[in-house]
């Protein structure tokens, strides 16, 4: 009974620890508009939203995993030849990065749609 009880821990334990954290991913969002998809972060990783302005006019947005040494600080980095700061604020739950922003899915359905209307429209 003792080996039956400790065998079912041990695969309750490799469960538990190969247990990845799911972030959303976008390489680079302007304004409210990010195209975002789903990541699998490596065990050393957290979600992260990473928020900056470029020229002091336009708001950069990105997601994903981070290196936790790298969480919850303010790092420079280049959009072509503009410089600009970005705070990277981390979190430790599935998705908890929220998907604010535009799916491929939506973005897809969004595309497919207009160009319906427009051929419709070229049709008639």
């Amino acid at each position: 009974m003792n080996r039956i009880l400790l065998s079912i821990f041990a695969v309750a334990l490799c469960f538990s620890v190969a247990h990845t954290l799911q972030c959303y991913k976008c390489t680079l969002g302007f304004w409210d508009l990010c195209v975002t998809s789903k990541e699998t972060c490596n065990g050393d990783q957290q979600c992260f939203s990473g928020v900056g302005k470029a020229v002091d006019v336009v708001k950069v947005k990105s997601k994903g995993c981070l290196p936790v040494g790298l969480c919850n600080k303010t790092a420079p980095e280049t959009l072509l030849t503009v410089s600009y700061n970005v705070t990277k604020t981390c979190c430790n739950t599935d998705l908890c990065n929220s998907a604010s922003g535009l799916s491929i899915k939506t973005l897809t359905l969004a595309l497919t749609s207009l160009t319906s209307v427009l051929i419709a429209k070229a049709m008639v």
